[in-house]
């Protein structure tokens, strides 16, 4: 067995020596995929990890520690009722505006607290497939019909596949409920009190990532003129709920809040500074509470470890494959809209694959693909690319299969293309 080892180390030699020696460096179009891959992670950085994924990961911490085994497997869990299961998952994306790989931290939580294979992936697809913001976006950018067409499409797909997975791998999600059967034990703390310190999270999340509309009147835009002050409202109750909720000290809790509104009036127009104080006051303050506190930071870093590198090398793969919004990468862009137009098998196939591999943020799948419809971009492969792309990326595959095996991610990928194929076929043959 000893010489497979060394065979392996050989081709693996081999391959890197043989991808230096024919590496086109010099070339245009490498040298541009190059800058576009690092362009990407930059901006992935910049508008994305602070404000997206470290809420994120403390809302998955949450889950961790403060939501009980019990609990998750007494309403995502195997032996849960399957209505209320799919239901609550399916639907759980219109509370969190989020994209397909911040939404990984909170499936890889409750995955790992005992949800059942099914209700998980429907989470999993539904977060940052049908969140509101998307919604409401699709409906007024790309039309209302569309918009339509991705509620249902989306919500079926999450509760389908979710099913599928399930009856898949029925023999080993029953032998993995048989492991986690716990009796029913009550609560320590109030559901009322773990509901309100999640929820004022995710709302924080919602909030701060609230994007700017195409229009200067109305709710939507209203609440972004106002998300920052929207923002530390919920951040008072946040406040409150440290007290309250986790028991910290307020003394403590009030001298890691004053740095976070010295800086927010010294840097008015730099909301990201105090937001970055308040992270870091929030990380010592776990840090130096012994119990849950303590607990919620280590689970936080924890999920941090496994998901932050696999997003990176995905993102840079992305970038160099795909390029960003405004560039190329390595494949022309050309032979992209050439490939999506009309309603045929391939181009929604085609649609469903690109989405599927490239990264979309939150609501930027609706600029690139409004793009597209302006290059001749069918409605059906439209509708096949928002489907697919909103909730798969390159990253987003990477997390999943360290969460749930290679196997069962494959399993997912194929599914999640074939439906949105399908969804574009029949929605192109009557759009």
């Amino acid at each position: 067995m000893e010489w497979k080892k060394e065979v392996r180390i050989l081709a693996w030699v081999a391959g890197f020596f043989l991808f230096a020696y024919f590496m086109p460096v010099g070339t245009e179009r490498f040298n541009n995929a190059l800058l576009e891959a690092f362009e990407l992670t930059k901006w992935y950085a910049r508008e994305h990890v602070l404000l997206c994924l470290i809420p994120a990961f403390f809302i998955a911490g949450v889950i961790a520690v403060f939501v009980s085994q019990g609990a998750v497997i007494k309403y995502f869990g195997a032996k849960a009722a399957k209505w209320k299961a799919y239901l609550v998952a399916s639907l759980s994306g219109t509370i969190l505006a989020v994209c397909s790989c911040t939404i990984l931290p909170l499936f890889s939580s409750i995955h790992k607290r005992g949800a059942g294979l099914g209700p998980a992936i429907a989470f999993l697809y539904s977060g940052p497939a049908i969140n509101i913001l998307a919604i409401i976006l699709t409906a007024r950018i790309l039309g209302f019909d569309l918009g339509l067409a991705r509620i249902i499409g989306a919500v079926v797909f999450s509760i389908v596949i979710g099913i599928i997975m399930s009856l898949l791998y029925r023999k080993e999600e029953k032998e993995r409920a048989d492991k986690m059967d716990f009796p029913d034990i009550k609560e320590e703390r109030p559901v009322w009190k773990t509901v309100f310190h999640f929820f004022v999270l995710v709302l924080i999340l919602v909030f701060v990532n609230w994007g700017k509309p195409d229009t200067t009147e109305g709710f939507m835009f209203w609440v972004w003129a106002h998300k920052w002050h929207i923002t530390a409202f919920f951040g008072l109750m946040f406040v409150y709920s440290l007290i309250k909720i986790l028991g910290l000290k307020p003394l403590y809790v009030v001298l890691a809040a004053v740095p976070v509104v010295i800086t927010a009036f010294i840097f008015p127009g730099q909301p990201v500074i105090p937001f970055v104080i308040a992270v870091l006051g929030l990380t010592i303050l776990t840090m130096a509470t012994p119990g849950e506190p303590r607990e919620w930071l280590y689970e936080t870093w924890g999920f941090t470890k496994q998901i932050m590198p696999l997003l990176a090398a995905g993102v840079l793969i992305a970038g160099f494959l795909l390029g960003t919004a405004n560039g190329e990468g390595i494949i022309p862009n050309e032979w992209i809209s050439a490939l999506v137009g009309g309603n045929s098998l391939f181009s929604n196939f085609f649609a469903s694959i690109f989405g599927a591999f490239m990264y979309f943020a939150t609501l930027t799948e609706i600029p690139i693909i409004q793009g597209l419809l302006n290059n001749g971009m069918g409605q059906g492969p439209a509708l096949a690319l928002l489907l697919a792309g909103p909730a798969l990326s390159l990253p987003n595959m990477l997390v999943i299969r360290s969460v749930i095996g290679t196997q069962k991610t494959v399993v997912y990928v194929i599914l999640v293309s074939i439906m949105a194929t399908i969804s574009g076929l029949i929605y192109g043959s009557i759009a």
